[in-house]
């Protein structure tokens, strides 16, 4: 059976754990796959992924996933994994919050990771999103830019992933489809994952996110980016056209 055939038959959850085991446990590390799906995962979803993860492997994914990465990037991660991200808004810390952005980062000769880690790891979404506004009032700029000057490497790359689903889980998915498939060749494995893991997720904002942002939908892009069973498939995924 092919790839694609597989994973429709698995259900989100369990490809989760498999992307992630096949991350880690490849040759390799595949940081991006730990980063995308550690990033956009609600905490009771991290709570499922990693108690299944023991379930099938008999490992803990915590311990595989420090024992493959390090530094920085490892605490994010870390961070991630305990799925302990608070509820809500707290009106009383998003002033400070932003501030402690700012002190950690261009107030700052060098770079606190771990103010950054502690606040973009903890608190929710929508708190995140007050917290963005303000940090752009006291600042004049916007949080991906700071982090993008402030930091680099994996840990650049999880931050922002962080900021762009506090912003929007589905717009960061429709970026990272149409990354998928812009220029010449397309990224397989990362667009079956996507497909699969939010098909019953929130595939129609995804859909409409994707049509706002890049003036064509996510439904002719997949048929003009593949072929065969393959896009039958994917388009099944899709569902209909937002043309």
């Amino acid at each position: 059976m092919s790839q694609t055939g597989l994973a429709l038959m698995t259900p989100p959850i369990m490809y989760d754990v498999t992307s992630l085991r096949d991350s880690i446990k490849g040759a390799g590390t595949d940081e991006k796959v730990l980063i995308e799906i550690l990033a956009s995962r609600l905490p009771n979803e991290v709570n499922q992924i990693k108690s299944l993860y023991k379930q099938e492997h008999n490992d803990d994914l915590e311990e595989d996933v420090t024992g493959d990465t390090g530094g920085n990037f490892r605490r994010m991660l870390v961070v991630l994994l305990q799925a302990s991200r608070q509820q809500g808004i707290q009106e009383d810390l998003i002033q400070s919050d932003a501030q402690a952005l700012l002190a950690a980062g261009e107030q700052k000769y060098g770079t606190d990771e771990g103010q950054f880690i502690t606040i973009l790891g903890n608190r929710s979404n929508a708190h995140l999103r007050r917290v963005f506004d303000e940090y752009r009032k006291i600042s004049g700029y916007e949080i991906e830019e700071s982090i993008q000057r402030e930091t680099s490497g994996t840990l650049q790359e999880v931050l922002l992933a962080v900021v762009k689903c506090a912003r929007g889980v589905p717009g960061y998915f429709a970026e990272s489809l149409y990354n998928a498939m812009k220029g010449s060749g397309t990224d397989d494995q990362k667009l079956i994952r996507i497909m699969v893991s939010r098909s019953e997720v929130d595939m129609m904002d995804i859909r409409a996110e994707f049509r706002k942002r890049f003036a064509t939908s996510l439904h002719k892009t997949i048929q003009g980016d593949t072929s065969g069973d393959y896009r039958k498939a994917l388009l099944l995924l899709c569902g209909g056209d937002d043309a």
